[in-house]
């Protein structure tokens, strides 16, 4: 008997850093061996990708997730059966064929991801390999630059400044170990800024502070200070990347900014972007323009040129066809990768295969509501993926995460590599001429 073979798949119900209920799904093979893995969600949703099953009704906000893991311990359980777990994509091809719909709304994401997940550590475990190790399957492995807030918004803080996340790059790090260091020194520089200004509200999702700024551009200002403040060079050393977030508050090319109670179109939003990367050191902004803004999209990537990372999250849903399209039609240069977005680690893979296949940049993302689960680090190394966004430098789900990056860079040696600023665009993080 093929001791990788699938033996039993047991889905429970856990909780998230939000104190919400998601999916864990252990999948246990032949050979005794052990896979475990944990469903994340967001706050910030694009319409397009994989749906979370939730139960509805007075309990928990209509949040609780037992059809979903009723879904694992049942239908998942018994169509998995059998099925030999280093066969990824036979196994994600199953759980596909059985939800039957474009977007896991029968089953829930939530509980395909969860068992996706599970299957592929399963399949490392039962090899006795690190999961980074099974994901390159002999190619080669590096460690990602990070990208970490530093400030919260949108979504992920009560709305208070209409941009989702302030975050910072360690351009300067030669390692892993020392981005995180720098990225330290900045968090601590801003937190003590904010203090200083009276501007300090908590933290938000995602453990960036919460901010009290009286418009969505001082928040830039307060983030150089806080760069200089902690003794680096803005542009040079550390820069700046944005979450714009914009389907937030945007829709029809038209867009609100509450904290300043105002409307721009979209040339209004894109000059407002461009003016200020003209005047800080932005090297990456993610979702400037809402999700049904292709033209904006376009305009805006055309507009920054190879200078600048730009992102596309909502607007391309951890979806291969989605980012060969906007390859084509150019209309950004970089991809986020959400595995519970694609619902599968297979669909994940091949969306991350597409971005890197045009060039662009690729992005291994967290959610806000996070747990203790680190397999995205392990995804973003052993796929040589690049980047890392995670969430910012606090909270313990967050932090697992950075500390297991730590883990795999000490477990590799002087093998680690380190993708650092060769990740990013020429130039990321000098202002726009």
């Amino acid at each position: 008997m093929n001791d990788s073979i699938i033996h039993r798949v047991v889905g429970r119900r856990v909780w998230d850093s939000r104190g919400r209920p998601t999916v864990e799904a252990d999948v246990h093979l032949a050979d005794g061996t052990i896979g475990r893995a944990i469903a994340p969600a967001g706050a910030s949703r694009g319409t397009n990708e994989a749906i979370d099953l939730r139960d509805g009704g007075p309990a928990l906000g209509g949040l609780d997730v037992m059809q979903a893991v009723s879904n694992v311990n049942r239908e998942i359980a018994h169509c998995l059966a059998g099925l030999d777990a280093r066969d990824q994509a036979t196994v994600d091809a199953a759980l596909i064929a059985l939800d039957g719909t474009p977007n896991k709304a029968r089953l829930g994401g939530n509980a395909t991801i969860a068992v996706s997940m599970a299957v592929l550590h399963a399949a490392a475990a039962s090899a006795r390999v690190p999961l980074y190790r099974h994901l390159a399957a002999g190619g080669p492995v590096r460690l990602p630059l990070p990208e970490i807030q530093i400030f919260g918004g949108g979504a992920h803080a009560g709305r208070r400044v209409d941009i989702q996340d302030f975050m910072v790059m360690a351009l300067s790090a030669r390692s892993f170990a020392e981005a995180l260091v720098m990225t330290a020194e900045v968090y601590r520089a801003a937190g003590t800024l904010m203090q200083e200004a009276g501007k300090l509200a908590g933290v938000a999702d995602e453990g960036g502070f919460w901010p009290l700024f009286d418009s969505n551009e001082e928040a830039l200002g307060m983030l150089v200070r806080a760069i200089e403040r902690a003794g680096y060079v803005p542009g040079d050393e550390v820069a700046i990347s944005l979450d714009i977030a914009a389907s937030e508050f945007g829709r029809d090319g038209r867009y609100r900014l509450g904290l300043e109670a105002r409307e721009l179109d979209r040339d209004g939003l894109i000059e407002m972007l461009l003016d200020w990367c003209r005047r800080y050191p932005i090297a990456s902004i993610e979702d400037p323009l809402a999700e049904d803004d292709r033209d904006g999209m376009r305009a805006f990537t055309k507009a920054v040129g190879h200078r600048i990372q730009v992102i596309g999250d909502d607007y391309l849903v951890t979806n291969a066809d989605r980012v060969r399209a906007a390859e084509s039609d150019g209309a950004c240069n970089a991809v986020l990768i959400k595995p519970n977005q694609a619902g599968t680690i297979t669909e994940t893979r091949a969306a991350c295969v597409a971005g890197q296949d045009a060039g662009f940049g690729t992005i291994v993302s967290a959610r806000s509501g996070e747990t203790e689960d680190v397999t995205i680090v392990h995804l973003s190394t052993g796929w040589n993926a690049g980047q890392l966004k995670v969430g910012s430098f606090t909270r313990s789900e967050r932090m697992a995460k950075w500390n297991e990056a730590l883990r795999l860079e000490e477990a590799l040696g002087d093998a680690a590599g380190f993708a650092g600023r060769t990740v990013l665009p020429p130039g990321a993080g000098q202002p726009l001429a």
